[in-house]
Formats: C-alpha cells, sequence, structure tokens
C-alpha cells in the first residue's frame, strides 16, 4: 500500500484557538508539511486546487513546482485539479513544465470541482459542468500524447493541428479520477482505464462503495483487465496515538471547535458527535491497533491500495500532529504495507523510453 499526505490549503481560523495565519505563514506550513512527509516515507504529497473561500489553492503548479525544488524523492500529486473549470491547453503547458522541473515525479488526480462560488467564477454551470470536465480531459490527454492535435471543442476555440509545448517527460503522465457523489467521474476513469480515486471524506462508506463497485463494473464493460485496475481513497481526519484515550483526548477539542464552525454556518452535521465520527466516518483515530484494522475493513470494501491522510495539523498542536504522523509510519504503515498490495504498476516516472541523462529538456 501507498500512502499520500494531502492539503487543500484551507486558510480558517484555528478550530481551537480562532487565531487565522497570514496568508504567507499559511503557505510556509505547507512547505513544512511537505517536508516532513518527505522526511518520514511518504509515499506522495498532495495540493488541491479551489477557486474561493476559505482555500489559497487557486493555483497548485506554483505551488508543487516550489515543493519539487525543496524535495527529491516523493511524488508530487494534484487534488483534483479541476478541469471542468480550465483550459487543457494552458493546464497542458503548466504541468507538462511541472512535469520537467520535478524530474518526472507528477501525477494528476482530476475532478469537476465543488462549491458554486468557483463555478460562478468561471462561468461554469451546474448543467454543463460535467460536458465541460470530458471535454477538458480528453483535450489534454491527446495534448501529453500527440505533438500536434485536431480538436472539435465545445468550450473552448477548436485546435486544428495545433502544436503545444513544451513536451512532456512522462509517457504519459499517470491520471486518477477523483470521486465524491457521482457516476459520470468514475465512468469516464473506467472508459480511458484511468485508476480512480475516492474522496471517502463527508460520508459513511456506504455512497463510496458503490461507486467503487460500479467503477469496477464499469471497467470491467470497457473491456480493461481487472488486474490493472487501482483504487486509492481518503481519510477524514487522523490522529494516532499510543493509546485511544490519548488520541480522543488530543482530537476532541479540534471536532469541538470544526462543529461549532458547521453549526455557525447552519450546516447540519453527518456526525453529530466526535464518538460518531470515529466510529461512522473514514476518520482515523486511535491507537495504532484500531487504525490498522479500521483501514482492513475499509478495504475489504473498497480493495484500494492508495491512502491518504491530512498533511496539515487541522487543529492539533505542531508537536502533537509530527508526533502522530511519526507514529503512523513507525507503528502502522509497516503492517499496511505487508498486508495491503501496491498498485498494479511502477510508484515513478512513467517513461515510454530511459531518458539519457545528456537529453535536451524536450527529449
Amino acid at each position: 500500500m501507498k500512502f499520500l499526505a494531502i492539503t487543500l490549503i484551507v486558510h480558517a481560523p484555528h478550530p481551537v484557538t480562532g487565531v487565522r495565519k497570514t496568508t504567507q505563514e499559511r503557505f510556509r506550513e505547507v512547505l513544512d508539511n511537505a517536508l516532513l512527509a518527505e522526511e518520514l516515507g511518504f509515499d506522495g504529497f498532495g495540493v488541491g486546487e479551489r477557486h474561493e473561500r476559505p482555500f489559497i489553492s487557486s493555483s497548485p503548479p506554483v505551488v508543487l513546482s516550489h515543493i519539487a525544488a525543496l524535495t527529491s524523492r516523493i511524488r508530487l500529486f494534484t487534488a483534483v485539479t479541476t478541469l471542468s473549470l480550465l483550459d487543457p491547453v494552458r493546464a497542458y503547458e503548466d504541468y507538462a513544465t511541472l512535469d520537467h522541473l520535478s524530474g518526472g515525479r507528477l501525477e494528476l488526480i482530476i475532478g469537476k470541482g465543488n462549491g458554486a462560488a468557483q463555478r460562478d467564477l468561471f462561468q461554469v454551470t451546474p448543467e454543463d459542468q460535467w460536458d465541460r470536465n470530458a471535454e477538458s480531459y480528453e483535450v489534454f490527454r491527446t495534448i501529453w500524447r500527440q505533438d500536434r492535435v485536431t480538436a472539435a471543442t465545445r468550450f473552448r476555440p477548436e485546435l486544428t493541428d495545433a502544436e503545444v509545448w513544451p513536451r512532456p517527460l512522462q509517457q504519459p503522465i499517470r491520471v486518477w479520477h477523483g470521486s465524491a457523489t457521482s457516476e459520470e467521474s468514475v465512468d469516464l476513469a473506467a472508459r480511458y482505464g484511468d485508476p480512480l480515486f475516492s474522496a471517502n471524506v463527508t460520508n459513511p462508506i456506504e455512497p463510496y462503495a458503490e461507486l467503487i463497485r460500479y467503477y469496477r463494473e464499469r471497467w470491467e464493460h470497457y473491456g480493461h483487465d481487472p488486474a490493472d485496475l487501482a483504487v486509492g481513497a481518503g481519510t477524514a481526519g487522523f490522529c494516532a496515538a499510543r493509546t485511544s484515550q490519548g488520541a480522543i483526548a488530543a482530537y476532541r477539542p479540534v471536532f469541538e471547535g470544526n462543529l461549532a464552525f458547521q453549526k455557525r454556518l447552519g450546516l447540519e452535521p453527518v456526525f453529530p458527535t466526535l464518538e460518531d465520527f470515529v466510529e461512522r466516518s473514514s476518520a482515523l483515530i486511535g491507537s495504532p491497533q484500531q487504525i490498522i484494522e479500521k483501514v482492513r475493513r475499509y478495504h475489504e470494501r473498497f480493495g484500494h491500495t492508495v491512502l491518504h491522510l491530512h498533511a496539515d495539523a487541522g487543529g492539533l498542536t505542531d508537536r502533537q500532529h509530527r508526533d502522530s504522523l511519526e507514529l503512523f509510519q513507525s507503528d502502522i504503515a509497516p503492517v499496511l504495507r505487508r498486508e495491503i498490495p501496491d498498485p498494479p504498476f511502477s510508484w515513478g516516472p512513467v517513461l515510454a523510453e530511459p531518458v539519457p541523462a545528456s537529453a535536451p529538456a524536450d527529449h
């Protein structure tokens, strides 16, 4: 099993103290967490993309480029690239450039994105966002694979024998499809034989398990080998301690602060108590053995081989956050790595053929 640390770069008041860091301090925290993830042995680090409050993750290529310069091993993910909002040509240019700068460590998780404010910002409607997402992905993946592209498009100017530079390093890049609530993204992933990443955050396990079941069904419908299928899954929260009582005590102020924030917004909480949150959500809160057993239960339903944890402290103290991640890597990850297989592909640059060290950048 492989493990990612992911941030959506939420820029909101601290759920316990109410203090909000400056924008620069928040970005510095993201960079520090990326370095910590590599230091501790995580396999990937992901940065989300949102274009509305309370997020400041509107430019993941820029953030990931900086992280690429600070790190050397960890793979770099988008979580997710909102292709329904973007010009696929411009998105390709950004990510092909980042692909080279990172030495082929880039992977994309794409999706239509959520939130009415960002739809309004880009003049995308609920009625056309799925069509935009599919079209943008089809154009994006074609540009990645072909030196010249012709495409009759609805949502951007048509392409006629177009060249887009730079040509990428990875041939081709691996693209995961983010899935939360809809069968459209699941079907798109299955159609192209791409891996699926289940959000698995907001609700209990059932709706996510049903979408993954549908993905497997559509995968076989499109004629792909079941042995090549790969699924990743998120988590709603994370806090590991030597005892379950210690983990609960550390996380309770965070949960209560987040619950109060939801109530101020007039939102009905899905999990009204911390005990319910620990029991029925995907959150991994408890002792190492409790967390291992919960991941096993989810794996029985999902068959997933990649798991993401929150990269941010999210209300824990810096010491609690680091101790929790260190405990994950020392006592939890080794067991899960032994018991659950890796995805059915190499965890490294996707290269059609070896690239000589002296080759020019666009080789």
